[in-house]
């Protein structure tokens, strides 16, 4: 027998019951019947096997093998005669196994397939990129705040520098501003301490005089502070006309007085501004906003944008006030009809009159008396607008529509920019019965009466003589 014939018998070898001893060769696929067993015969190698392998089956045998019953001794599996081969000990060969994984190949189910890898890849990628592409944002973004990277710039201490903060400036816009002038040497150091002192949001624009080299700690308690420079700045204070605020501007901006004053004419800003509609005279007069204003880093400085700027001032900080409840309120006391523009000018006759917060709604009280009686307002203050100075009994015998002893009620224009708290003053009068009042301010001696009448103010004029020893004209502020 072959070789070949012989590993086919070993393949299709059946088990009993009893085991391996009670197995017996069942030539290639020919089942045994009951009655045709052989009696068993050890094998011996190879040849014994092969030469049990090939002997013929008869016709009848095969007939007896198809009509018996399949339960008692039925062929097995390729898979159950590897399996007792290798119970049995012998080693199948190459040929075998394969033939074995064939068969598992063609029988087997899900469970003996193997996985589509190329399937899976494709499933996989996409979480893959993803993947990449946060730990590339994460490299980006948080690595270099981990290793403590910004930028740096070597400093000589010691030496002051002008530095301007712009409106609206973040932490760390200042810190680049800083770095850039040799305030600071690290932008980290800078808004560390910044987030230290929680002030991001408190850090002031406008000038600076600052220090190379000074500690950064100081640096930002000095932004939160604001402005130590008046370099490009302008204070405008309360009582300054429109010709002092030119020259003010002059000499701190260097923009010409005369340029200033050409272009402060309302014709040019009432498309912006609504309040401008009904001033009389082309006058910006009052509306000027008196505040400190911080220049320094608009380049290209004109009396334009200058103008711009106080207007937008008094447009924040003065047309929000509630005008229209307040009129009705003096309608309903006094029975006048005032406008806005009407309380901008009685509120710039009290700045020039009254000297002390608590004289303010009680001037306002005098002014809307002597209104409501149709009495001349004689404020000495309307006339020094016209004067540009003191003012004399001459003066007030000139004929002029600011001259408000001749003329009874209020001045064309306002007379000077008033201050926040002589506006509400004229928004909200004291409710008195005065119609006269003296202030007087004369160094150590200070006087602020208010009369009922006439005869009353005549005696409060005689006593501030007595006790000055001199006449009190040259220092007192009186409406009589």
């Amino acid at each position: 027998m072959s070789d070949s014939s012989a590993r086919r018998g070993a393949h299709f070898a059946r088990g009993g019951s009893n085991g391996p001893s009670g197995s017996v060769p069942a030539g290639r696929r020919q089942a045994a019947g009951v009655g045709g067993a052989r009696p068993f015969r050890p094998m011996q190698g190879r040849a014994s096997q092969g030469a049990a392998g090939r002997q013929p089956a008869t016709r009848a045998q095969r007939r007896q093998a198809q009509a018996a019953p399949m339960g008692r001794r039925q062929p097995i599996s390729r898979a159950g005669a590897q399996r007792m081969r290798s119970a049995n000990g012998p080693q199948m060969s190459s040929r075998t196994t394969q033939t074995t994984r064939r068969a598992r190949g063609s029988a087997g189910g899900k469970h003996d397939r193997k996985p589509d890898r190329r399937k899976s890849r494709r499933r996989v990628l996409p979480f893959v990129l993803i993947a990449v592409a946060i730990v590339a944002i994460a490299g980006v973004l948080v690595v270099p705040r981990l290793m403590g990277s910004s930028k740096t710039k070597a400093t000589k201490a010691g030496q002051s520098v002008t530095v301007n903060i712009p409106e609206g400036s973040g932490g760390s816009a200042i810190a680049k501003i800083l770095l850039d002038a040799g305030v600071i040497s690290d932008e980290q150091t800078f808004t560390t301490e910044v987030k230290r002192q929680n002030a991001d949001s408190s850090m002031k624009s406008g000038t600076y005089n600052l220090t190379t080299g000074e500690d950064v700690s100081e640096v930002v308690s000095r932004l939160v502070t604001g402005p130590n420079s008046s370099k490009g700045t302008v204070t405008v204070s309360e009582g300054l006309t429109v010709k002092k605020t030119a020259e003010l501007v002059e000499s701190s901006l260097g923009i010409k007085a005369s340029d200033f004053e050409a272009q402060a004419k309302a014709s040019n800003y009432s498309d912006k501004y609504a309040f401008l509609a009904n001033v009389q005279n082309d006058s910006l007069e009052g509306f000027l906003y008196p505040q400190k204003y911080d220049f320094g880093s608009v380049k290209n400085l004109t009396a334009d944008k200058v103008i711009t700027a106080m207007l937008d001032a008094y447009q924040k900080n003065v047309a929000s006030l509630d005008f229209a409840t307040a009129e009705a309120n003096i309608k309903s006391t006094y029975g006048l009809s005032v406008s806005d523009y009407d309380v901008l000018k009685l509120a710039s006759i009290i700045e020039r009159e009254a000297v002390s917060d608590d004289d303010r709604p009680k001037v306002a009280s005098v002014f809307y008396n002597r209104l409501q009686k149709d009495m001349p307002l004689q404020s000495d203050a309307t006339m020094a607008y016209v004067t540009g100075g003191e003012v004399t009994a001459d003066d007030l015998k000139q004929s002029s529509p600011y001259n408000t002893y001749l003329n009874k009620g209020l001045p064309p224009t306002p007379i000077c920019t008033p201050s926040i708290k002589s506006i509400q003053a004229a928004l909200s009068p004291a409710k008195t019965n005065y119609y006269y009042f003296l202030i007087i301010e004369n160094g150590s001696y200070s006087n602020h009466t208010f009369s009922e009448t006439y005869e009353q103010h005549e005696q409060a004029i005689a006593k501030a003589k007595s006790d000055q020893g001199k006449s009190g004209s040259d220092s007192s502020k009186s409406s009589s």
